[in-house]
Parts: structure tokens; C-alpha cells; sequence
């Protein structure tokens, strides 16, 4: 199928869910329920966070950024999925997968270390709750802000134009219904070891060491909790943290396995690979807004004070 000459395909076919296709327009009942979730649930974070002064405060911030990137992920899958479910639009042109591409891994790595920023905020207010004002001023979280959007945005610039120079096999149906950095890597007929080596620096870099450093981050978090004097105060400790650890497993353990998957199985059914796909990409946008509605006295109040005022 492959003459030697340079060839890109004008466009890729996007997979559903493979084996279920017949399906598909009742699958899109309960992924239109998340997506609205998601998106209803997001906003609403942020509306709440903006009209309370009582929660203009650095957890709270790092929250609003965790919703803006989670509604950016949404809106970076949700046309091209609800499409092949709706409509069976299953065609999408060459750039506008690297496009797509390209915001899908940029809004994850931004989630990434927005996690670890609200570990470090944690952090400081468990282990130094008088200096935690003065550590993480509105200056210093607007700083920290930036640092993590540039850093999404420079660490992948790179990737849709090492896509772009590769020469592509005859073959142009991707894994899932949406474009992923390594199924479109894999559809290359080109040597794509600076693909995956430029993949692989920048995951680990990223994301990896943003996990490992939650990890630390709660480890210190433990060990300060560990030596509270008594059991209430330990238990109201742990109980600010619950909500992030909830959001931090919800993110990272599917992503984790979806990058093994593409690396390492080969042998895993396309059924498995894209039901991982949609729990990364799908569930945490949905889960994030509910777990820290119903963890969050705070914001659970502040909600239920706009309810009573559109009430009356």
C-alpha cells in the first residue's frame, strides 16, 4: 500500500465505540447527560466562585482554573463524539485532527499541574496554615497560573508539526472519536522514533513528575497531619484533602493506563482501549464539579444561597 513517496491523508475516519456501532444513538443518551453535566456543572463552579467574596481565596482560585480546564476538554471532544453518535460523522480533515489533538493533550497536561498546584495549596494550609496567606497571595496563585498554561502550551507546540512531517500509510481510521497523539502517531509509514521519543520526555517531565510530587505533597500532608494532637483536628485535616484526592484518582489513573495501552497493548481489545479513552477524557470534566459540590461545605452553601435568591 506504501510506493516510498511522501503521503498524507486529507482526512482521518474516527472510531465510536467498535462492535456497538448499531448502538451508537442510544450510547449517546448517557455521554449528552455527562457532556451537560459537565458543562452545567463547570460553569456553575465558576459563577459561584466569582459571586461569593468569601471564597476569593487560593484553593478556590486553583478550583476555577481545575473547571476552566475541564470545560476546554469538554468542548475539545465533545463535536467530533457526539457526532459519530448523533450523526455518524466519522470523517474530520487532516489539520483539524492535529488541532484537536493538540488542545485534547494541552487541556490534560494543564489539569495535570493545576492537581499538583492545589496539592502544594494543601500543603501549605496544613503545614504552615499562619504563613498560607502570605505564601499564596493573589499575586503569587495569578503567577503560578501562567507558569502552567505556558508550560502546556510550549511543551506540545511541537508535536502537530512532527505529525505534519511524517509520511502516512494508505490506512486512515483512528482508535477513537477524537484525535490522540500516539493513534495518530502509529498510522505513520516513517521511522517515528523522535515521535515517541519527544512524546515520552515530554509525558514524563509533565505529567510524571507532576504526579510524583502530589505524591510527595501528601506524604509531607501525612506526616503533619500524624502529629496533630488530637483525633478531630487529624480527621478535619484530612477532610479539606478528600475532594482533590478524589479528583487527582479520577484524572490520573485512567490517563495512565490509555498511555500504557497505546505503548504496550497491542494485544488489548479496541473495546477496552476505548472505553479507558472516554473515562479519561469523558468522566473527570463530569465527576470533578459533583465531587466538590458535595465535599465542599463551602461551595454547597454558596449554591444553595443563589438557588434561594432565583427562588424568591
Amino acid at each position: 500500500e506504501f510506493n516510498g513517496s511522501f503521503y498524507q491523508p486529507s482526512a482521518f475516519l474516527m472510531m465510536g465505540i467498535p462492535g456497538l456501532e448499531a448502538l451508537h444513538p442510544w450510547i449517546s443518551i448517557p455521554f449528552s447527560l455527562l457532556y451537560l453535566v459537565a458543562l452545567l456543572g463547570n460553569c456553575m463552579i465558576l459563577f459561584i466562585i466569582k459571586r461569593t467574596p468569601s471564597l476569593h481565596e487560593p484553593m478556590y482560585y486553583f478550583l476555577s482554573m481545575l473547571a476552566l480546564t475541564d470545560l476546554g476538554l469538554v468542548l475539545s471532544t465533545l463535536p467530533t463524539t457526539l457526532g459519530i453518535f448523533w450523526f455518524n460523522t466519522r470523517r474530520i480533515p487532516f489539520d483539524a485532527c492535529l488541532t484537536q489533538m493538540y488542545f485534547i493533550h494541552t487541556f490534560s497536561f494543564i489539569e495535570s499541574s493545576v492537581l499538583l498546584a492545589m496539592a502544594f495549596d494543601r500543603f501549605v494550609a496544613i503545614s504552615h496554615p499562619l504563613r498560607h496567606p502570605s505564601i499564596l497571595t493573589k499575586a503569587t496563585v495569578g503567577k503560578i497560573g501562567l507558569a502552567i498554561v505556558l508550560r502546556g502550551v510550549v511543551s506540545l507546540l511541537p508535536i502537530p508539526f512532527l505529525l505534519k512531517r511524517l509520511t502516512y500509510c494508505r490506512k486512515n481510521e483512528l482508535s477513537h472519536s477524537f484525535c490522540f497523539h500516539p493513534d495518530i502517531m502509529n498510522l505513520a509509514c516513517a521511522d517515528i522514533k523522535v515521535n515517541v521519543f519527544y512524546g515520552m520526555v515530554v509525558l514524563l517531565s509533565t505529567v510524571g513528575m507532576d504526579f510524583i510530587f502530589i505524591v510527595l505533597s501528601y506524604i509531607l500532608i501525612f506526616k503533619t497531619v500524624m502529629g496533630l494532637a488530637t483525633r478531630e483536628e487529624c480527621l478535619k485535616a484530612l477532610n479539606t484533602c478528600v475532594s482533590h484526592v478524589c479528583a487527582v484518582l479520577v484524572f490520573f489513573i485512567p490517563m495512565i493506563g490509555l498511555s500504557m495501552i497505546h505503548r504496550f497493548g497491542k494485544d488489548v481489545p479496541a473495546l477496552v482501549n476505548a472505553l479507558v479513552a472516554y473515562t479519561y477524557l469523558v468522566i473527570p470534566p463530569a465527576l470533578n464539579p459533583v465531587i466538590y459540590s458535595i465535599k465542599s461545605s463551602h461551595i454547597r452553601e454558596a449554591l444553595l444561597r443563589a438557588l434561594r435568591r432565583k427562588s424568591e
